[in-house]
């Protein structure tokens, strides 16, 4: 009869450890979960600034280009950077 009794006991403690292992891989599972959540935020967060980046790149590189049409539309603007290109051939003989 001891011997059932050392059996069930034995069977007992092995159902504790396996209900405390199957709560381990819950808490595993939904800690790896929110490290994947975390991870994709910050993704999406990375690309929102590497878009916004590019954006205001852009928008710089286009005032510049803007700036630099509007002085080639003034002669004496035009010829001020033709002589900076050039200073041997430079000559300004119209003024605003």
């Amino acid at each position: 009869m001891s011997n059932i009794i050392v059996l069930k006991s034995e069977i007992a403690s092995k159902r504790a450890e396996v209900k405390a292992l199957v709560e381990q891989l819950k808490a595993a599972k939904i800690a790896a979960k929110d490290a994947r959540a975390v991870a994709k935020l910050t993704k999406q967060f990375a690309k929102e600034n590497k878009a916004e980046d590019r954006a205001a790149k852009k928008a710089a590189r286009i005032a510049k280009l803007e700036a630099k049409l509007t002085a080639l539309k003034n002669p004496v603007g035009a010829k001020a950077i033709k002589a900076n290109k050039k200073p041997s051939k430079a000559s300004v003989s119209v003024f605003a």
